[in-house]
């Protein structure tokens, strides 16, 4: 669905408000003077207007999102009930800000309530917020979803009057924001008075992001904090051989763990929770001063994930090994650097983590870059230029997919009985769904009725029926519980507990495909532990600390790699084409572009470069659109297709961000004949429908609409039994409802995320007589990257660096003789 909107002026803030007692006396306290957009979104509050407040790192954009609740509360006292509810996206920094709200609270002596209600919130505790509702709420999508699915959701949101979003950037892009768009419509109907605030400091697109706060984008004042402090963003390139390819930067741990000790607290981010598991363990083993050093990310059980968050608002580690699940809002005073290790694919994603260190306006927030291979190098220069620049990537809003709309409607349903036009409407408010046929709500209103032709004669997939006074409502109560226990948009891979003993402590949890290639007496790197795989019980992994020898798996996680976005890319595409910033480079750089350009061509910004030669008996292409490894991967699903029908017999593919290389027993002679537009028209559709990427795609989206139920009363299905019920309900419904709801679902999220359609067609509209083609004797400096890594794509952590190594220093060989 599109979202065209006209770009009118937006309301200017009120002149800013003075700071009442007790308020004024405390900043001055603590030698703070209040900002100029706290004070605005203060008077904004009294008028009772929306606003989005987009301001850098480090200033007070927390504060000012709750300094207006904190004053109404502080004139008129508490107790009433639910007052302000703020929205995160992460667990952990809903935690954090609750912790530094109590601070304020506390020393102004405040009869203000504050309390979190996520996931991880005890049952007990959850009992006693809904007998006495905190003044101040702080939650996720999920569990707001949750909270209005029970009856007495109008009861409970009636005195609301304020709802903050904080990091609106990170949720407004993906389906996890879908949901919360529909779950904050739903709250303007209960609470109309409410006001609605949106807090970001990495804003692309802020009319978007208005526009997703309210259907009256233009009401919503723009309120831009103080520029801070330009962030200090070094590049380090350790001595030492450079590698050509991998992505895990194992070559660089011994520089990274010597900017740890030069500095007081550090943060060490990486891409992937592979790769976090990798780089921990390297730098406990080379950490011979026993420094505090901590490991987290998402597939780590919540207590160690709590105690590493505390000991870091303590003070007591000196560094964090960490994925994205701290790249976001985090308040710790003492981090003084930043260490991206792997290219950051995207502006956006690192000035968040950039914003990490320093939390304060006035001061520079220092970052490291540590490129894992050669181009990564260009891709972290780029990236660097950008945040300079201040030119940020994304900012799109995710359209409104059919499957979360299903969830949605079950959910107001197990709050009671609804109206449909009303819904309708209300659906359509939002953003996501602002172009909404009523024949798709009503398409997926009859599939949570009926589950759709196809389905309808059974009974288990009617949800919902239309009493007399023409309201609908669960067919059967005991729905309720099962919907709840299946609410969200996150569908990860299936994954089993790993436990420490038969009796010992959860560790966290790995995928059970990866269980699947485990034997007894195999080791593998989890939770910054060596491990030994014992065997499964139920449905656990049991483990024990291993004593070394051999070489250790790594657990991968489908779904934990993104591609570089399209900003960067052309700023590569840029440096590439410019010799004249080659001889600023580092040296092994330089060599490698000045040897791919003797020996090649290293191709212009509106061009793409296609080279072609042989090696080992096999006919290689290999092409450089560097348009992300999700278009890359359709792209050369469809090109070997083309290649069957021309009788080139391909053999095999394999893709990266950016370069994409293909072999066969035949060479291509003419690859513009291949790189055509008809390329999607001719081969999406079908290759869509025969792939295993959509019935990926079509499993998530059925446990998403609730068709399938991962979760049980006391029991929970397992990956392959998801799988299977998900397959045999993708082949009914496309043999006998082929226009399906979820099948369109499927097709569209597929398009949107997994296969990058649109980006692939844009790449192929652009490069039509564009096409330069290489043809060599042998191997190009730039495709040895790629090249190295066929037939290791799924070698986990250490091994697939050493195994590169060895391919990597043939292929060099060759590349450069």
């Amino acid at each position: 669905m599109s979202l065209a909107l006209e770009r009118s002026r937006p309301v200017e803030p009120p002149p800013a408000a003075a700071l009442p007692e007790p308020f004024a006396s405390w900043f001055a306290a603590r030698g703070w003077r209040p900002r100029r957009h706290q004070l605005a979104m203060l008077a904004l509050a009294r008028e009772g207007r929306d606003a989005l407040l987009v301001a850098p790192t480090g200033g007070g954009k927390t504060l000012a999102g709750f300094l207006p609740s904190l004053v109404a509360l502080a004139e008129r006292g508490g107790g009433s009930g639910i007052h302000t509810l703020y929205v995160s996206p992460l667990k952990a920094l809903a935690t954090d800000v609750a912790r530094n709200l109590e601070v304020p609270i506390r020393e102004m002596d405040l009869a203000v309530t504050a309390a979190v209600r996520t996931g991880d919130t005890p049952a007990a505790r959850r009992a006693r917020q809904r007998r006495r509702p905190p003044d101040l709420l702080l939650t996720t999508p999920e569990s707001l979803a949750l909270l209005l699915s029970y009856p007495d959701a109008a009861e409970r949101f009636a005195r609301l009057e304020a709802v903050v979003v904080d990091e609106l950037h990170a949720l407004a892009e993906n389906k996890r924001g879908v949901l919360l768009a529909l779950c904050l419509a739903r709250l303007k109907a209960l609470a109309p008075a409410a006001r609605f605030v949106g807090l970001s400091a990495t804003v692309a697109e802020p009319w978007a992001l208005r526009r997703w706060l309210s259907p009256a984008p233009e009401r919503v004042a723009l309120v831009e904090g103080e520029a801070g402090a330009e962030p200090v963003v070094e590049l380090l390139i350790p001595e030492g051989p450079m590698p050509w390819a991998g992505h895990y930067a194992t070559h660089a741990a011994p520089a990274v763990l010597d900017l740890i000790r030069r500095h007081r607290t550090s943060i060490v981010f990486v891409n992937t929770r592979a790769q976090a598991e990798v780089l921990f363990g390297l730098l406990w083993r080379l950490n011979h001063d026993n420094l505090p050093i901590a490991l987290h990310h998402g597939s780590l059980d919540v207590e160690q994930r709590r105690k590493v968050e505390a000991a870091m608002a303590a003070g007591r580690l000196r560094a964090v090994v960490a994925t994205s699940s701290l790249d976001l809002g985090i308040d710790w005073g003492d981090v003084d650097l930043v260490v991206q290790v792997g290219a950051p694919k995207g502006a956006a994603r690192l000035l968040q983590r950039i914003g990490r260190a320093n939390h304060r306006l006035e001061e520079p927030s220092k970052a490291v870059l540590v490129p894992a291979n050669r181009f990564e190098v260009l891709e972290c220069l780029a990236a660097r230029e950008a945040v300079r620049a201040g030119a940020l990537d994304g900012g799109a809003i995710a359209p409104g997919g059919l499957d979360v709309l299903a969830q949605h409607v079950t959910g107001v349903a197990c709050a009671g009985p609804f109206d449909a036009d009303r819904l309708y409407d209300e659906v359509r408010s939002t953003a996501p769904y602002a172009g909404l046929a009523r024949a798709d709500f009503d398409a997926v209103l009859d599939f949570v009725a009926t589950g759709g032709y196809a389905l309808g004669r059974y009974e288990r997939f009617r949800r919902l029926a239309r009493g007399a006074d023409g309201l609908w409502r669960l067919a059967d109560p005991r729905l309720a519980k099962q919907w709840r226990m299946n609410v969200g948009t996150i569908v990860e891979a299936p994954v089993m507990k790993v436990r420490l003993g038969p009796r010992g402590r959860r560790l966290g949890e790995v995928e059970e495909h990866f269980v699947s290639t485990l034997a007894p007496g195999d080791t593998f790197l989890f939770a910054g532990r060596l491990l030994e795989f014992l065997g499964v019980h139920e449905d656990e992994v049991i483990v024990r600390r291993a004593k070394g020898g051999g070489e250790p798996k790594v657990p991968a996680y489908a779904g934990g790699k993104l591609p570089l976005t399209s900003a960067l890319a052309t700023r590569v595409k840029a440096m590439l084409a410019d010799r004249g910033r080659w001889p600023d480079l580092p040296a092994p750089v330089r060599e490698w572009l000045d040897a791919q350009a003797r020996r090649s061509a290293t191709g212009e910004p509106d061009e793409l470069l296609v080279e072609t030669f042989p090696r080992g008996g096999r006919a290689f292409l290999v092409a450089y659109p560097m348009a992300g490894r999700n278009a890359h991967q359709t792209l050369g699903m469809l090109l070997t297709r083309r290649m069957e029908r021309c009788r080139l017999a391909p053999l095999g593919f394999v893709a990266s961000d950016y370069c994409i290389a293909v072999w066969g027993r035949r060479p291509v002679e003419r690859p513009e004949e291949l790189f055509t537009i008809d390329l999607l028209a001719d081969d999406l559709e079908e290759w869509m429908a025969e792939s295993s990427v959509i019935k990926r795609t079509f499993r998530n989206c059925a446990v998403v609409a609730g068709l399938i139920e991962r979760r049980h009363p006391g029991r929970q299905k397992t990956g392959r039994q998801v799988t299977m019920s998900a397959d045999l309900l993708y082949d009914v419904l496309r043999k006998y409802e082929p226009d399906h709801v979820l099948l369109r679902a499927a097709r569209a999220e597929a398009a949107q995320g997994m296969t990058d359609i649109r980006r692939l067609s844009d790449l192929l509209n652009a490069v039509q007589g564009r096409i330069r083609h290489v043809r060599l004797s042998r191997v190009s400096p730039f495709a040895v990257a790629i090249i190295a890594g066929i037939g290791k794509e799924f070698v986990g952590g250490e091994a697939l660096d050493q195994e590169l190594e060895a391919a990597v220093a043939e292929l060099v060989a060759e590349a450069m003789r």
